[in-house]
């Protein structure tokens, strides 16, 4: 038995939940994870998992062997990538969860530049606006924007999400063009709720020294930017989105700025991972390229006080 590859396999089995997830993760089959977990009891004399048809959990020998696999996987790569730093690059499976509209519009126009740095890594890019469960599904770190609430995750503000409010010209042709938050009260608005909540999230408005928050009645609501975008070209009502995305359909005239001495709150982006995962190299190159392209982003640099200074944080 190749005792370090067994830890890494309890790891991935106890992170997962299960043998079947984890094999997934791995790339291997069930039967090598199981027959691995089985040699490792064996070999130490303990039992480190319950079984049952439906779930798989921790004992109480195999919670503190768990912590303890954790520190010495993490201190063999670490040896590894000290002395393998400086002549090799950062290569293998690297994957990652990103926002629709962040990873069609940013991300993904810029990988050629990542991948002539970093050849030798194989992304996996998941794009979609739902929450992700990083150890579930097996993700590496993820971009997400906006408030975090997951305790379990170490997170690195990388940049700011500004925002536009704007209509078709079509729909401000029917409708008229509001000159106050309050108008939007009687207009049609289209809302974006969370993923994860359901919770429609307000618009709010702050303007020399003024600030409006307001909660829109709305016979829409998405919570996919695509979706939300093609809304409004579609003259269902004013939208507020990230500036990044508007700013080609205003160049096209497919949307018009409204309330533009009006200004809505930035959001923050951050890049987050597992804080019980060492953060290898692979990851630590992305992040830090992720960081770099958001810091040359007109509409998603962090202050120059913050920029070049990287920030982690726990997520609250």
């Amino acid at each position: 038995m190749n005792k370090l590859q067994a830890m890494e396999v309890f790891v991935q089995v106890v992170d997962a939940g299960g043998f079947t997830r984890a094999a997934e993760n791995m790339k291997l089959p069930k039967a090598t994870v199981s027959t691995l977990i089985q040699a490792l009891e064996t070999s130490l004399a303990v039992k480190l998992l319950h079984r049952t048809t439906r779930h798989v959990s921790v004992t109480a020998d195999g919670a503190a062997y768990y912590e303890r696999c954790l520190r010495i996987l993490s201190d063999v790569r670490e040896a590894e990538e000290s002395l393998s730093r400086t002549r090799l690059s950062p290569s293998g499976r690297l994957r990652v969860d990103a926002p629709t509209g962040l990873a069609s519009d940013v991300i993904v126009p810029a990988l050629p530049q990542f991948f002539e740095l970093y050849p030798d890594i194989q992304l996996e890019l998941g794009c979609s606006d739902r929450p992700v469960d990083l150890v579930e599904e097996g993700v590496d770190c993820a971009v997400r924007g906006g408030a975090l609430g997951d305790s379990s995750l170490i997170a690195r503000r990388v940049g700011i999400l500004q925002f536009t409010t704007g209509a078709s010209p079509a729909y401000l042709e029917r409708y008229g063009r509001p000159a106050h938050p309050n108008d939007l009260l009687r207009h049609r608005c289209v809302n974006y709720f969370s993923a994860r909540t359901g919770k429609i999230f307000d618009w709010d408005f702050t303007r020399d020294g003024e600030r409006v928050q307001v909660a829109l009645p709305g016979h829409i609501a998405l919570n996919d930017s695509n979706a939300y975008i093609a809304a409004g070209m579609a003259g269902l009502g004013i939208v507020q989105m990230a500036s990044f995305m508007m700013e080609p359909l205003l160049r096209d005239g497919r949307f018009e700025i409204i309330l533009n001495d009006w200004v809505s709150d930035p959001l923050p982006i951050h890049v987050v991972y597992p804080q019980n995962r060492h953060l290898s190299a692979k990851v630590r190159v992305f992040v830090e390229w992720v960081a770099e392209l958001f810091s040359n982003h007109p509409g998603m640099r962090l202050p120059k006080m913050t920029a070049r200074a990287p920030s982690f944080e726990v997520a609250l």
